[in-house]
């Protein structure tokens, strides 16, 4: 089949796009705003964008209120999902009021970020404190521009469980990260493996 995203004419129930551009990594980002607000959210559209600075980013499906805090206070965290917090990821997508925070509607323990003022799960396997560096919306190919907008954060602190470490290496098997599919889809990442790479083409980085 082929179809033009802009005229949505491809025939089926859903549009498939989210569906092809999987697995996505869960950005689960805890903000604070300027009044102490705290706000905990699942983003589908996260990644790593830049090693030197090590910068994420997360696209927000409008304005939320993780983009209102990002944008008064300029700090977030980003927790990971791991398959035994999937549950209370799902339950922290809920339309709660601004001001409620989804750490106690969840159960989980807010902790203080150490560089940051956003706190972060003390339940994740991996945290990585960020400042926000750029906040933008992007634009179609004729100029249109997007209510989605997207934030860019450099990694300023990095807080990794002991036990996902093993062998100096953190073992994607053993923390079993959650990743999203489309529709209402999710995988378990429990059976990674080594593919070596040509001379020269690999994508491992020592730094300091």
């Amino acid at each position: 089949m082929f179809y033009e995203p802009e005229n949505r004419n491809h025939g089926l129930p859903y549009d498939p796009f989210k569906a092809l551009i999987v697995p996505r990594p869960i950005g689960w980002i805890s903000s604070i705003g300027a009044d102490g607000s705290v706000n905990l959210a699942p983003y589908s559209y996260f990644n790593a964008v830049s090693t030197v600075p090590p910068i994420v980013m997360f696209s927000s499906d409008g304005e939320k209120d993780t983009s209102r805090n990002v944008r008064e206070t300029g700090e977030f965290c980003c927790n990971f999902v791991t398959s035994d917090l999937l549950t209370a990821m799902s339950e922290s997508s809920a339309p709660l009021p601004y001001g409620t925070s989804e750490f106690g509607a969840t159960g989980l323990t807010p902790v203080p970020g150490r560089l940051v003022r956003a706190p972060y799960a003390k339940e994740a396997k991996a945290v990585l404190e960020c400042r926000v560096t750029e906040i933008l919306r992007p634009k179609s190919h004729t100029g249109r521009q997007s209510p989605n907008i997207v934030i860019f954060g450099e990694v300023v602190g990095v807080h990794i469980a002991d036990e996902a470490i093993r062998n100096g290496l953190v073992d994607t098997n053993a923390i079993q990260p959650m990743a999203r599919l489309g529709y209402k889809e999710y995988a378990r990442i429990d059976a990674a493996f080594e593919l070596e790479r040509p001379p020269g083409g690999g994508d491992l980085a020592k730094i300091g």
